[in-house]
C-alpha cells in the first residue's frame, strides 16, 4: 500500500469572480498559500470547492490549474465522483492525464443507492484509471454509508482502493477503519473539527476546508502530534478552536469563504443557490480570523 499520502491536505475552496466564472488567478494563489503554510497535500474540487454546482468543464479546468500550480511541491488529490459511472470516468481519466496523484471518488449523491450499486461504481471507476483511489463517505449527501467492513473488503479486492475520506462525523466509525483496516487502507477524516481527535487516534491524515483559512496553524497541530508533544498540540488546538468554531457552526462553504476574504483573499461568494452568510456571522468570523495567533515555529 502507498504510504505517500498523509498529513494535513486542504480541501481547496472554489474563488469565483464577478460574472460567475472561476477565478482561476486567485485560485492559484489559494494553492500557494496553503503550500507556503506547509500542508502535504491539496485537493481540487472536493465539497469545500462547490464541485457539484460545476460542469465538468469546469472540474478539468479546476483540475488542471491546481496540478499546473502545485507543480509537483506536493500530491493533488482530485474529486472525480459523479452522478453518473460515465461521468465519473470521464473525469477520473482526464485526472489521471492532468497529473492528479490520487483520485477522491464520491458516490452518486441524488439517487439514493444500493449498496451493491454503489460498490458496482466504485470498482468500475477504480478500474478505469491506474491510480491510486481515495474513497469518499459522505452519507449525509449521497444516503449510503460506507462502513469499516465494507471498505476494508473493497480495499483489499481492488490494489488502488488506498484511502479513505470519511466524512460521516464519526469517531467510532474512524476509529474501527484505523485500528482494523489500516494494512489495507490510509483513513482520512474529513470533519474538521474533529482533527485533533483524528491524528492523535492514527488517522493517515485530514483533508480540512479550513486550512484554505490557516494551514500553518493546522499543519503546527500535525507536527506537534507527530513528534509526540500532545500538550503542545492541544494548546495549539485550543487557540484557534474559536475559529474552527464558529466556521463549523456555520454553512461551512460560505463560512470558509467569508474567512478567506477576512484575511484577504476575496474568493467571491458561493454559486447560487446557496446565499452567503448573514452580516452578523460575517463579521464575527472577521473578527476572531485577526485574533487567530500566529503558529509557533519549531
Amino acid at each position: 500500500m502507498s504510504s505517500q499520502l498523509s498529513g494535513v491536505l486542504t480541501a481547496l475552496a472554489t474563488p469565483f469572480a464577478s460574472d460567475g466564472r472561476i477565478d482561476e488567478k486567485t485560485l492559484r494563489r489559494l494553492v500557494d498559500r496553503s503550500v507556503d503554510g506547509g500542508v502535504d497535500g491539496v485537493v481540487a474540487c472536493g465539497s469545500t470547492g462547490e464541485f457539484a454546482a460545476m460542469s465538468a468543464a469546469e472540474r478539468r479546468l479546476i483540475v488542471e490549474t491546481v496540478v499546473d500550480q502545485a507543480a509537483g511541491r506536493v500530491p493533488v488529490v482530485a474529486q472525480t465522483g459523479a452522478v453518473s459511472t460515465r461521468e465519473a470516468v470521464d473525469l477520473s481519466r482526464h485526472a489521471q492525464a492532468a497529473g492528479a496523484s490520487v483520485l477522491m471518488v464520491v458516490t452518486p449523491y441524488y439517487e439514493p443507492l444500493t449498496l451493491d450499486e454503489t460498490l458496482h461504481y466504485l470498482r468500475t471507476v477504480a478500474d478505469a484509471v491506474d491510480i491510486p483511489i481515495m474513497l469518499y463517505n459522505l452519507p449525509g449527501a449521497t444516503g449510503v454509508n460506507l462502513d469499516p467492513d465494507t471498505v476494508g473488503r473493497l480495499a483489499r479486492e481492488v490494489d488502488n482502493i488506498q484511502y479513505i475520506k470519511d466524512t460521516s462525523a464519526d469517531m467510532a466509525q474512524a476509529g474501527q477503519l484505523i485500528h482494523r483496516y489500516g494494512d489495507v487502507v490510509s483513513t482520512f477524516v474529513g470533519w474538521d473539527s474533529l482533527l485533533l481527535q483524528a491524528l492523535a487516534e492514527g488517522a493517515a491524515g485530514v483533508m480540512a476546508g479550513t486550512a484554505n483559512v490557516m494551514p500553518a496553524e493546522l499543519v503546527s497541530i500535525h507536527r506537534a502530534l507527530r513528534a509526540g508533544d500532545l500538550a503542545r498540540a492541544q494548546a495549539e488546538w485550543a487557540r484557534i478552536h474559536p475559529l474552527m468554531d464558529a466556521i463549523m457552526s456555520a454553512p461551512f462553504i460560505q463560512a470558509v469563504k467569508a474567512a478567506l476574504d477576512a484575511v484577504g483573499i476575496p474568493v467571491g461568494g458561493p454559486r447560487e443557490p446557496l446565499l452567503p452568510l448573514d452580516a452578523d456571522t460575517t463579521a464575527r468570523i472577521a473578527s476572531l480570523v485577526q485574533k487567530l495567533p500566529q503558529p509557533a515555529t519549531h
